[in-house]
């Protein structure tokens, strides 16, 4: 076992804080790395040491790994976690901070790579006996294996970078007559975002939802599952709200999925928290990819099995196996997140600016993650997420009421937030049936611009 006395939090915001508070709890001192923007962030102020790293742009401060492993020598540290986002799924780093005898908490470099490359995530998962969405068995370039693999699988298709996310590099087709023009322009896209053109062709699901299973592994052979969570709630492939578990599946479809998605992280020798990604219609999964760390989403879970997902990771990167056996996990209740952000609820407009109040609902199983306080200024060079809202109840009916009610209470005032656009939807009939796909928010909020 290898304890950690100090850790180097290489993040901010509101998942910097969430990881600084697991730390205290633990005993381990914290490192906070900071822009010159966020010197004044609540992670730097409750840290017990801070370490300024470069100026506001990401480039040349979060994502500068030269800067960070020279903040952790500074500071003494001997390990760092990557929080989600920035340099979490960055094998490279990963690697680098081992070389540096400091222990990384997250999965193995090799893994990290692996799952980042979609193409190879894809034939990895099939090969672990995942479910596959019917495509291509690798990258493609050529025009006319192209439009064979299309024609064989059917239309529509979707062609995908295999580097990256968001959305980026996605490209839906109809017919063959536009899938050369497609391919060039998802290939072209992704060449810019992410510097790799590699695309790759999959079957295009007409409605499904987005359903992902949080895994957790020692390293060592041993995984187990903590159950799954809905995130079909998305605008522009950005998830918006996730609860868990899933309003469409039942105790048996859990079991099963988790079940697979656990053998394969186990045959894989997974380390720490990971998550698999599916595509849910007509009661079939299909595999989308897997996320090599913490989710921003990962409190649902918590508040359901009652397992500290950050202290676990913390716990296997020392060394320890997992604090709790599948047998042993229970599913119990309700719990939605909603992610609060600073933009304009109808025109998603970004608004940084100063806080110039803040209220934080309380109460009962009502949960907020969050860096905000009164006088805030919230930056804008960085994503606009500025709180999570958690609540759980005994059945998804209380959770909603607590969730109307909490939402009630969520003072912010000096920016906008999407606060009034929470407070629509939960007012709507579809989504308090949980009768909602991916596709569901956006014609949601096309029907609501129209009127």
């Amino acid at each position: 076992m290898a304890k950690i006395e100090k850790l180097l939090i290489a993040n901010r915001g509101e998942i910097a804080l969430r990881i600084h508070r697991a730390c205290h709890e633990m005993g381990i001192k914290t490192v906070a790395v900071h822009s010159t923007a966020d010197a004044d962030a609540m992670h730097v102020r409750l840290a017990d040491q801070a370490i300024c790293i470069g100026p506001p742009p990401a480039g040349e401060s979060y994502l500068n790994i030269p800067n960070i492993i020279s903040a952790a020598e500074i500071s003494g540290a001997d390990a760092i976690h990557p929080g989600y986002g920035f340099l979490s799924e960055n094998a490279k780093f990963a690697e680098i901070v081992e070389l540096h005898n400091l222990l990384f908490v997250g999965p193995k470099p090799e893994h990290i790579r692996v799952m980042g490359d979609k193409v190879e995530a894809k034939r990895s998962a099939g090969a672990l006996g995942l479910p596959l969405v019917p495509g291509s068995d690798g990258a493609v370039s050529d025009p006319a294996e192209a439009r064979e693999i299309a024609a064989r699988i059917g239309y529509p298709v979707i062609i995908k970078a295999a580097s990256g996310g968001g959305g980026r590099g996605m490209k839906v087709c109809a017919s063959e007559d536009s899938l050369e023009t497609l391919m060039a322009q998802a290939g072209s896209e992704a060449k810019a975002a992410f510097g790799d053109a590699t695309v790759y062709i999959e079957k295009y699901l007409g409605n499904p939802r987005h359903i992902e299973f949080q895994i957790f592994g020692d390293g060592n052979g041993n995984a187990i599952h903590l159950g799954e969570r809905d995130c079909s709630l998305q605008r522009r492939h950005q998830k918006v709200l996730e609860e868990a578990p899933s309003p469409v599946l039942g105790a048996e479809d859990r079991a099963r999925m988790g079940g697979i998605c656990a053998r394969a992280m186990a045959d894989m020798g997974y380390r720490g928290a990971g998550t698999i990604e599916f595509l849910w219609e007509n009661g079939e999964f299909y595999f989308i990819e897997m996320n090599t760390r913490l989710q921003v989403e990962h409190p649902v879970t918590e508040m359901i099995t009652g397992v500290d997902l950050v202290r676990e990771q913390i716990r296997i990167a020392e060394g320890y196996p997992l604090s709790v056996r599948q047998e042993d996990l229970r599913f119990t209740g309700h719990a939605i997140e909603c992610r609060i952000n600073a933009e304009d609820a109808r025109t998603f407009a970004p608004s940084p600016g100063t806080v110039s109040y803040y209220h934080a609902p309380g109460g009962m199983h009502v949960r907020v993650d969050s860096g905000l306080y009164a006088g805030y200024r919230i930056p804008p060079y960085y994503d606009s997420m500025i709180a999570k809202l958690i609540v759980y109840g005994r059945t998804r009916e209380g959770c909603l009421m607590r969730l109307r009610r909490a939402l009630e209470e969520f003072v912010v005032e000096g920016v906008k937030t999407t606060i009034p656009l929470h407070q629509a939807l939960l007012a709507d009939p579809e989504f308090q049936r949980g009768g909602y796909t991916i596709k569901w928010l956006e014609e949601w909020l096309a029907r609501e611009d129209a009127a």
